[in-house]
């Protein structure tokens, strides 16, 4: 099945990690402004890391593309790379909030 290969792991991560925040941890993090500013730094060095590891011109990094949605943007970089990207990065960030303390005071 064509996108299955990387595409439904990538995807299955997205939900995952959503449902975990707005059903378990609840820590608030996705209406932060400062997340969205470090999820925009963390994008920005993406595109350039993958964009070079993952270029069709010279590629580093090689997608079986049958098992990838077939989707590049930008510069050749696989969707499913931002994807479980962000998912891997949010998760790491809840958890890290979850167990921050409460009252501000370091442990």
């Amino acid at each position: 099945m064509s996108g299955l290969g990387y595409t439904l792991p990538a995807v299955v991560a997205l939900i995952a990690v959503i449902a975990l925040e707005l059903a378990v941890l609840r820590t608030g993090l996705f209406g932060k402004v400062e997340y969205w500013i470090s999820m925009g730094i963390v994008v920005a060095f993406q595109v350039i890391v993958d964009g070079w590891l993952t270029k069709l011109s010279a590629p580093i990094v090689i997608y079986n593309e049958q098992h990838t949605s077939g989707v590049r943007f930008p510069w050749d970089i696989p969707v499913e790379d931002f994807v479980f990207g962000w998912a891997m990065v949010t998760a790491v960030l809840l958890l890290w909030e979850k167990q921050r303390p409460k009252n501000g005071r370091q442990r």
